[in-house]
C-alpha cells in the first residue's frame, strides 16, 4: 500500500458568502460541491477545485458562523499550499493578489521551489508555490470558466506545513506508518529554528509533500476562522482503505474507523502531536450525484440526509452562486 499524495485539506471560515466569494472571484477557484457539514447540518460544507474537483485539488472549508479568529501556534497545521505552474504564475498573483487589497509576502524559495506566501481575509496562511520545475503527482485541470486566465491559474493543492513541538514523533507516524520518505530540508522563516523536514509519498512532488516544522517556543494553537482543521491523504480504493484502517488499528491509534463521506470513503485519526489526518479514496467523486457541467451550483445532499432536505435548507443562509 502507497498514499497517493494530497487528497483534499479542510479549513474553518465564518463567513460562507464571503468565502465563496474570494475563492471563487479572486482566486478563480470552481466550487465543485456546495453540501452541510455532516456533522452538523445547519452550516454548509464548501468545496473548491478545478474543473471536476479531482483528488489533490480539493481545498474545503467547514462554516462556523461564530467562530473566533485563529490564534495561531503549534500542533498545528500552519499552512496550506495551492500550485501554479510556473514562476511567471506567481508574478500574475503578486499583482493580483495586490489589486484586491490582499498583501502578500516577496517571491522567495522553500524547498527548492519559488514561493509567495499571503493570507486570506480571514488571516488562512496559503503559499502559493511554483511549478516550473516539479516532478511527481500531476496537478489538475483548471475550469474553463475560471475568472483568472488558465495559463495562471491554481492547479492543485501543494505542500502542506506542520507545526509541532517535537518533529520526532510525527517524522515517525509519516514513515513508519504511512510510507512517507524523508527527501531533505530547508531553512527555516525563523532564526534560530531547526531546519524544515521535507517528506513525500508515492510519486512525489508538490503535491505529495509534508512539510514539518518544529517549534518549540510557540503556544499550542487556538482553532478558529481562518485555521485548518485536517489534511486527508489519497488512497486508491475503499478496498485499500479497508487495509489502512486494520494497519492503523493494529498500531493503537484511536481512530474513527470506516466513514463513508458520500463522495469518497474516510479513516480518521491524530498523530502524536494532536494534529488531524485523514485517509480518502480518489472516488466515486464529486459528479455522483450532479451533472459535471453543473457542480456547486444547487445545495447537494448524501442520501442519508436527503430526507430533511427541507428542514436543512431553511437554516442555511443563500449564497450568491451564480457561475
Amino acid at each position: 500500500m502507497k498514499l497517493k499524495g494530497i487528497h483534499h485539506v479542510s479549513a474553518l471560515t465564518a463567513k460562507a458568502p464571503e468565502n465563496f466569494r474570494f475563492y471563487t472571484e479572486v482566486m478563480g477557484l470552481r466550487l465543485i460541491k456546495k453540501t452541510v457539514n455532516q456533522d452538523d447540518t445547519s452550516v454548509y460544507h464548501l468545496f473548491y477545485g478545478d474543473e471536476k474537483g479531482n483528488p489533490g485539488t480539493e481545498l474545503t472549508f467547514f462554516e462556523i458562523p461564530m467562530a473566533g479568529r485563529n490564534h495561531d501556534g503549534n500542533n498545528s497545521i500552519s499552512a496550506i499550499s495551492l500550485r501554479v505552474k510556473n514562476d511567471d504564475a506567481l508574478r500574475f498573483w503578486k499583482d493580483r493578489l495586490k489589486e484586491h487589497g490582499i498583501k502578500a509576502e516577496e517571491i522567495m524559495k522553500r524547498a527548492g521551489r519559488s514561493t509567495l506566501a499571503f493570507r486570506d481575509p480571514e488571516g488562512q496562511r496559503m503559499i502559493l508555490v511554483s511549478d516550473e520545475n516539479n516532478k511527481g503527482v500531476a496537478g489538475g485541470q483548471p475550469w474553463n470558466k475560471s475568472t483568472t486566465p488558465l495559463e495562471y491559474a491554481v492547479v492543485g493543492l501543494g505542500p502542506v506545513r506542520l507545526t509541532v513541538p517535537s518533529a520526532e514523533p510525527t517524522v515517525e507516524v509519516l514513515t513508519e506508518l504511512l510510507g512517507f520518505k524523508k527527501i531533505g530540508s530547508y531553512a527555516p522563516e525563523v532564526t534560530g529554528q531547526p531546519e524544515i523536514i521535507v517528506l513525500e509519498t508515492g510519486e512525489g512532488g508538490s503535491g505529495a509533500e509534508i512539510h514539518v516544522e518544529e517549534r518549540n517556543d510557540l503556544p499550542q494553537e487556538r482553532l478558529g476562522r481562518g485555521g485548518v482543521h485536517h489534511v486527508a491523504f489519497r488512497v486508491d480504493n475503499e478496498e485499500e482503505l479497508h487495509e489502512w484502517i486494520e494497519k492503523v488499528k493494529t498500531s493503537r491509534f484511536p481512530n474513527s474507523g470506516f466513514v463513508d463521506r458520500f463522495y469518497f470513503k474516510s479513516l480518521y485519526f491524530r498523530e502524536p502531536n494532536r494534529i488531524l489526518f485523514e485517509l480518502a479514496t480518489d472516488g466515486p467523486g464529486f459528479d455522483t450525484d450532479e451533472d459535471i457541467e453543473h457542480l456547486g451550483e444547487s445545495l447537494a445532499l448524501p442520501p442519508f440526509l436527503e430526507a430533511h432536505r427541507e428542514e436543512i435548507e431553511a437554516k442555511l443562509k443563500p449564497l450568491d452562486t451564480k457561475q
